[in-house]
């Protein structure tokens, strides 16, 4: 007897040295797929039988993810284009391409979507510029089974598969998009973690400061979407459809919860399965529904977890009585907040609403409690300029955060950022991998005061400027070891190549979509 055909191969695109160039191969960190886990118990619950095939963890080329995919067989491959954060779906575009160039010159005939952030933000571009059949242009769950549903009948109907967008004669044509996955905790319960290499995933370096090992390490996500309207920001790039089907009004953002009690099933197994210590939770925005966060915090207390956890808060969110401090309790040793900026008129220019006067008590509440803080910066917002961007950086080294991020200001496909970008004209990266901070053709945006070149030289100085400051590294000694500063300084040896710098690049064509 012929064994059942397999449905559905959810494939992850790795491009970790092309995206972080040295950073990549130690330092940065490797995450489990928790799209691609969240899309398989989806599947699965609906019937179908489903494979991951984790292209980054495994080191995987494309060529070598084709041979797989060709080995196994599915109905449909789908290339799963999100990023550890929104921002990092764009640029996983590049190894995605070739993932699906190379499943193509195996097996022309293998059907092949492209389903996350950066497609469904630009559907009709992907189905013109990539080597794929379809493109779902939602958040993706509704229109994954249903296509499979569809290739299963005789009448292959694509009509009917909502949010799909597809060829029909030479023609690209679209279907209305469904509405959100509404009911999480029966719909999608997790991360289909038996799917995934869990001894492949480690956690950030910064995340396990004074820890022997980044091993074993978990993500999930307790929420999806943020309700704030930051215009730099694409989180809200695949819902935005799903929302309007849902009947949400335009200016307001969907928020859903897993309730508590799955989000500690998703816990117990990590833990007591896989034996996680270190975990993310991935939320855009953890600390914010004070109900929502106190309730996991005390599963998570009453179980005994010895946990080391990092969650996204704002300036702004941090509130409720004993939330800091039942935060700590729980094992959250690290909060990342998203500063952007030390100037209040570049951060209200982008709709990053928090007053500098709310920032000091913040800090301080979350040092008394022993938490950690991983501070983000963006450099070359639309108002930045080399005073306001100075300002930026001795702030965070005023404050002396246990870690920083900077990052260079990108339009990235889905944010308002991306939109007044196109309509004014500025110069938009050619490819994707351009997208990537940390990449050699990082193109960011210039400002209306300075040159894309200006933005990134700032960036990199700034960063080695943090991470060699001896005042940092003493802070680091005292709190993790010495061992731990050490490591600081030779990650901080690490020097990107920056083809914008070097004048290999010229920075001023532009990209239509």
């Amino acid at each position: 007897m012929n064994e059942k055909k397999l449905d559905l191969v959810l494939i992850h695109p790795g491009s970790r040295r092309r995206i972080y160039q040295s950073l990549g191969n130690e330092l940065s960190a490797i995450e489990p797929p928790i799209w691609a886990g969240l899309l398989a118990t989806f599947a699965r619950i609906k019937g179908l039988s489903v494979k991951i095939l984790d292209a980054e963890a495994e080191n995987l080329d494309p060529a070598q993810v084709a041979a797989k995919v060709k080995e196994l067989g599915p109905l449909l491959a789908t290339v799963v284009v999100f990023g550890h954060q929104p921002s990092a779906s764009s640029q996983n575009m590049t190894a995605s391409g070739e993932i699906a160039k190379e499943i193509k010159k195996l097996d022309s005939g293998q059907n092949v979507l492209f389903l996350g952030g950066h497609v469904a933000a630009l559907p009709e571009g992907t189905m013109k510029e990539e080597v794929c059949d379809y493109v779902s242009g939602g958040e993706g769950p509704y229109t994954l089974v249903e296509l499979i549903e569809a290739l299963k009948t005789a009448a292959k109907d694509l009509s009917k598969v909502r949010g799909l967008w597809y060829r029909e004669n030479g023609a690209i044509k679209s279907n209305p998009v469904p509405p959100l996955v509404l009911n999480l905790d029966q719909e999608m319960p997790g991360i289909a973690w038996d799917l995934l290499p869990m001894d492949k995933y480690r956690a950030h370096n910064w995340h396990c400061f004074g820890y022997p090992s980044r091993q074993p390490y978990g993500a999930i996500y307790t929420t999806l979407g943020c309700p704030y309207h930051c215009s730099f920001c694409c989180i809200q790039a695949p819902f935005k459809e799903g929302e309007k089907s849902a009947g949400y009004k335009e200016a307001v953002n969907s928020y859903r919860f897993w309730s508590p009690q799955q989000v500690m099933k998703d816990i117990d197994l990590l833990v007591n399965k896989y034996g996680v210590t270190h975990l993310r939770l991935s939320d855009e925005m953890f600390v914010l529904n004070t109900k929502h966060v106190h309730a996991i915090c005390d599963g998570i207390i009453e179980r005994g977890y010895k946990l080391n956890i990092w969650a996204y808060a704002r300036v702004d969110t941090m509130r409720g009585e004993g939330t800091i401090e039942k935060l700590k309790k729980a094992g959250v040793n690290w909060l990342c907040f998203g500063f952007e900026s030390a100037s209040e008129r570049v951060r209200a220019d982008v709709k990053k609403g928090y007053a500098q006067d709310e920032l000091y008590p913040t800090i301080e509440k979350v040092r008394q409690a022993g938490i950690y803080i991983i501070a983000n910066y963006i450099f070359g917002l639309p108002e930045d300029d080399l005073e306001s961007m100075q300002m930026t950086l001795e702030e965070a080294m005023k404050f002396n955060y246990e870690f920083a991020n900077f990052y260079s200001a990108m339009a990235y496909p889905g944010s308002q950022l991306y939109n007044l970008a196109v309509e004014q004209g500025w110069a938009l990266p050619k490819s994707w991998t351009q997208y990537s901070q940390h990449s050699v053709d990082t193109l960011p945006l210039p400002t209306k005061y300075l040159k894309a070149a200006e933005v990134i030289r700032f960036r990199d100085n700034a960063w080695n400027a943090y991470f060699s400051n001896e005042k940092y590294l003493a802070m680091v000694e005292e709190k993790f070891g010495r061992d731990t500063a050490m490591h600081v300084r030779e990650m901080a040896s690490h020097k990107l190549e920056r083809n914008i710098l070097t004048g290999e690049h010229n920075a001023q064509h532009t990209r239509t979509h």
